[in-house]
C-alpha cells in the first residue's frame, strides 16, 4: 500500500503558524522526505543466502550459559516475554525525572497455560532506577484504547514529555475467534514520572500506520504453510548518517504465484560451486521471511511509506522475528531473532539471536559470527531463552522460555500434562548477556543480572546527518577516522561471504544494493502552489507524487 498525498507537516507538532515560518518549516520536511527518498532510490534488498546458512555453528563464543534455576519472577502473577526498552528518539535508553528506566513487556496471567499466552497478550510496563528491581505499572493503554484483539511487540520513545508508542495490532477487537491478522499501529501519550513513580495518560487515539502490500510484503491472503505470515513487530529507528526516521519490521517477501509455483532464486542459494554440489528440498521457496522498512512522511508519526526490504531470507528462513539495529564504531548491526523450526528444509539452526553487518543502512549486509548466529541457546537447553534484543551497549535482553524438557520437544508439549509445562515456562526476564563485536566476529564475553538493562547512548555519526544539512544532501560517509584498514578487512570479510559492498559512496544518488527483487518507485515530494504560484501557501499539506 503507498500513500499519494500525505508528506504532511501537522500545525500542532511545533510548526509554526505565520505563513514565511511555515513554508520554511513545511519546506525543510519536505526536503528532508525527498532527501530520504534519494537514500533508498534503487534499493534492494541484501540476501541470506542458503550457502551463508549452512555455515551456522554452536560454538564457545556463541553459547549463552545455562540459565540454573533458581530465578526470579519479574511480575509473580503473570507471564512476561517480549521486553523493550524506553528509549529517547535517538534510540539511547531513557531516564525519566525521578531516575526511572522503563521496560515494556508482552504479558499474560500465569493462569493460562503458556502456549496460549500469545491470544491474548497485553503490553504492561515496569520501572527501575536501577534498570534492575522492576517495579509493576501496570497495562500501557487503557481498557478499549489499543487496536486489534491482543497487542504484539513494538518500541516506543519519549520526547519533551511525550512518548510515541509503535505495536503490533493482531487481530481485530472483539473478534468472535482468534485470527492472526496484523498491522502495525501507533499511539501518542503523556509521560508523568517524578520520585514516587511513572505514569503514561492522556492518550490519543491510536492509528493504524502500516499494512502489508503484497508487492513488497506478503499479504494474510498471500500467505501458505503451516507457519503463519509475518507483518509485525515495527522497531522506530533514526539513521545516525542520513536522519531519516524509518520503522524497522519483520514481514515476508510478497508471493503472487501459487505455492506449488514458488522456486528459489540462485541469490537466494549461493555461489555456482555452492549450488551445483547442494540440492534445494521441496517446500523451501515457501520459507520467505524478510526484515522490512517504512520511511516517515508525516510530522505526526501516522504516516509512512514502505519501502523494500533490507534483507530477506527467501529459502532460508520463515520468520526473522523484532529486527533491529545498533550503530556501533560506524557500521550497522542489523539483528533479528528466530526459531530453529522456521528454517527452510535443509538448514539446520538453534533458537537464537542472528546479526549481520553493512556500511551503510541499505547494505550489502553479511553475516555476524557463524553463519549469522550471535548467541545461542546451549545444546543441553535449547529452548531456555528467546526474543533478544541488543541494546546501544551491546548488552543483551531476553525472557526465559522452556527449559529442564528432559528431552521433550515442543512439538509434544500440548498432549503433556498441564502441571509438567507450567512447571517448565519461566515467563520473566533472562540474565542479560554482554557481547562484544570485533567485525564480523561477535562473542558472549559476560552474563549479568536477570533483566538488567544499563544506561546506554547511541553512538553518533562523526558528521551532521545528511538528509538534515541545509542544501543539497549529499556528501560521502567515509571522509574521517583510519577506518581504512579496517574496511579492507570488512570487504575481504564480505568477499569470503561472496558477497561485494556498495556501502562507500559518494552522495545521495546510488544504485542497487545488494540482493535482488522489485525496486521502489521514484516518488517526489511537492508542496502545494496557490493560484498566483506562490509556493507554501497550503505547505501543511504538501503533495507527494509517484513520478
Amino acid at each position: 500500500m503507498h500513500h499519494h498525498n500525505n508528506c504532511q507537516c501537522k500545525h500542532d507538532s511545533g510548526h509554526y503558524h505565520d505563513k514565511d515560518g511555515r513554508c520554511r518549516k513545511c519546506k525543510k520536511f519536505c526536503r528532508k522526505f525527498e532527501c530520504c527518498l534519494e537514500e533508498n532510490r534503487g534499493a534492494s534488498p541484501s540476501a541470506w543466502t542458503r550457502q551463508q546458512a549452512d555455515q551456522i555453528r554452536i560454538t564457545s563464543e556463541n553459547a549463552a550459559p545455562i540459565i540454573e534455576e533458581p530465578f526470579e519472577d519479574t511480575a509473580p502473577d503473570l507471564w512476561v516475554w517480549d521486553t523493550w526498552p524506553l528509549r529517547e528518539k535517538d534510540g539511547s535508553i531513557a531516564v525519566l525525572p525521578g531516575g526511572w528506566r522503563v521496560i515494556f513487556s508482552l504479558t499474560a496471567p500465569r493462569s493460562v497455560l503458556p502456549g496460549k499466552r500469545h491470544d491474548i497478550a497485553t503490553i504492561r510496563y515496569f520501572y527501575a532506577r536501577d534498570g534492575q528491581d522492576w517495579i509493576p505499572g501496570g497495562v500501557v493503554f487503557p481498557e478499549g484504547d489499543a487496536l486489534g484483539s491482543r497487542q504484539w511487540a513494538g518500541s516506543a520513545f519519549v520526547e519533551n514529555g511525550e512518548i510515541f508508542f509503535f505495536y503490533t495490532a493482531t487481530g481485530r477487537r472483539n473478534e468472535a475467534q482468534v485470527t492472526y491478522e496484523q498491522r502495525m499501529a501507533f499511539a501518542k501519550g503523556e509521560v508523568f514520572s517524578d520520585l514516587n513513580g511513572v505514569l503514561f495518560n492522556n492518550w490519543e487515539e491510536h492509528s493504524i500506520i502500516l499494512v502489508p502490500d503484497g508487492e513488497f510484503y506478503q499479504t494474510q491472503e498471500q500467505s501458505s504453510g503451516g507457519i503463519i505470515y509475518s507483518f509485525r513487530d515495527p522497531w522506530y529507528w533514526i539513521d545516525p548518517e542520513s536522519g531519516c526516521e524509518y520503522i524497522i519490521f519483520e514481514g515476508n517477501t510478497a508471493t503472487p504465484q501459487q505455492p506449488v509455483d514458488r522456486e528459489c532464486n540462485p541469490e537466494n542459494i549461493g555461489d555456482g560451486d555452492y549450488r551445483s554440489g547442494n540440492d534445494v528440498p521441496n517446500g523451501s521457496a515457501n520459507f520467505n521471511g524478510n526484515v522490512g522498512v517504512a520511511l516517515l512522511r508525516s510530522s505526526d508519526y501516522r504516516e509512512w511509506e514502505l519501502l523494500p526490504p533490507i534483507l530477506e531470507a527467501d529459502c532460508v528462513n520463515q520468520q526473522l522475528e523484532r529486527p533491529h539495529i545498533v550503530y556501533v564504531g560506524g557500521r550497522y548491526h542489523l539483528f533479528i531473532v528466530s526459531h530453529q523450526f522456521t528454517f527452510a528444509p535443509g538448514l539446520d539452526g538453534p533458537d537464537g539471536l542472528y546479526g549481520f553487518v553493512a556500511n551503510d543502512f541499505r547494505g550489502n549486509y553479511v553475516p555476524l559470527g557463524e553463519g549469522g548466529l550471535v548467541v545461542a541457546n546451549p545444546p543441553e537447553e535449547p529452548f531456555q531463552a528467546y526474543s533478544w534484543i541488543v541494546l546501544p551497549d551491546l548488552s543483551t535482553l531476553s525472557f526465559i522460555n522452556y527449559y529442564n524438557l528432559e528431552g521433550v520437544s515442543l512439538d509434544q508439549l500440548p498432549s503433556l500434562p498441564d502441571q509438567f509445562v507450567f512447571n517448565r515456562f519461566g515467563g520473566t526476564l533472562a540474565p542479560t548477556l554482554q557481547l562484544s563485536i570485533n567485525g564480523t566476529e561477535t562473542q558472549i564475553v559476560n552474563e549479568l543480572a536477570q533483566g538488567l538493562v544499563m544506561e546506554s547512548s547511541t553512538e553518533s555519526a562523526p558528521f551532521t546527518p545528511r538528509c538534515e544539512r541545509d542544501g543539497n544532501c549529499g556528501g560521502g560517509r567515509r571522509g574521517y577516522g583510519n577506518d581504512m584498514d579496517e574496511d579492507m578487512e570488512m570487504e575481504e570479510d564480505m568477499m569470503n561471504n561472496g558477497m561485494s559492498d556498495d556501502g562507500m559512496y559518494g552522495g545521495c544518488g546510488r544504485g542497487g544494493h545488494g540482493g535482488h527483487g522489485k525496486r521502489h518507485k521514484d516518488v517526489v515530494c511537492e508542496c502545494e502552489v496557490d493560484r498566483n504560484g506562490n509556493v507554501c501557501t497550503h505547505c501543511n499539506r504538501p503533495r507527494c507524487r509517484r513520478k
